[in-house]
């Protein structure tokens, strides 16, 4: 069984599909997904439907991210987060509201079947952002930390390369895990991007919310596959830009 990551997909179904087709993904295949299904471009609604109906012939992981955590908030409470509105929930918003309340019930099931993370057999950490506990996930205080934490990110940003797995001075948390997966900070929101690994963390978020494309990432050979660039995909969009 092939293992593939994607990263933040922000509405964008379109770019999901090509995805599939250029990786070559079988029912045999385990998808990962870091989270973030919407927010950004008009089908947030029609994704949250393919992976749905995605999830019944593939064997599917499905991360929880902070704007899908700002969407269940609304859809089961009305509340539009001014927050969640400025970065995207607005396409968002109005997806949901065009196809009518009657058939958001499967979807408000979906986002609360959300994982926070996932350990694999071979140790390998998926999470959408990050955790800061110097002892490992199972000791985060703070749960949110799992899809809103920026720090872990800027942290193996700032290693030096030079410095080893087992040196002293390694970051006490990623010794725990023979590599990290996440998402939630774009690499880059203005062009071409391509994962990142920095330390024994790899970043799959390529910007498909602004003007990169989605990423998917074989996580044994680290071969990746990337949509068009997202914003094309929905000419005369704003999306996050």
């Amino acid at each position: 069984m092939r293992r593939f990551v994607i990263g933040d997909v922000h509405s964008g179904k379109k770019a999901i599909v090509q995805l599939l087709e250029r990786a070559e993904i079988t029912g045999n295949d385990h998808l990962i997904f870091l989270g973030d299904y919407v927010d950004s471009w008009s089908e947030a609604f029609e994704t949250i439907e393919f992976l749905m109906t995605l999830q019944k012939t593939h064997k599917c992981t499905f991360l929880r991210g902070n704007h899908d955590e700002l969407c269940k908030e609304w859809m089961l409470t009305g509340y539009e987060n001014p927050q969640w509105l400025a970065h995207g929930g607005i396409a968002t918003r109005d997806s949901y509201l065009k196809v009518g309340k009657e058939y958001w019930e499967p979807h408000i099931k979906f986002y609360k079947s959300l994982e926070n993370n996932y350990l694999d057999e071979e140790n390998r950490l998926y999470l959408h952002a990050g955790f800061t506990n110097l002892k490992g996930i199972k000791y985060e205080y703070f749960k949110e930390n799992f899809y809103w934490d920026r720090t872990l990110w800027e942290l193996v940003k700032a290693i030096n390369p030079a410095l080893k797995f087992k040196d002293k001075d390694f970051p006490p948390r990623l010794t725990h895990y023979k590599e990290v997966f996440i998402g939630h900070t774009p690499i880059s929101k203005i062009g071409d991007a391509i994962p990142q690994k920095r330390a024994n963390v790899w970043n799959i978020d390529t910007g498909a919310a602004f003007k990169g494309p989605l990423t998917i990432l074989n996580v044994k050979t680290k071969e990746f596959w990337q949509s068009d660039p997202v914003y094309k995909l929905y000419p005369g969009e704003k999306g996050r830009n």
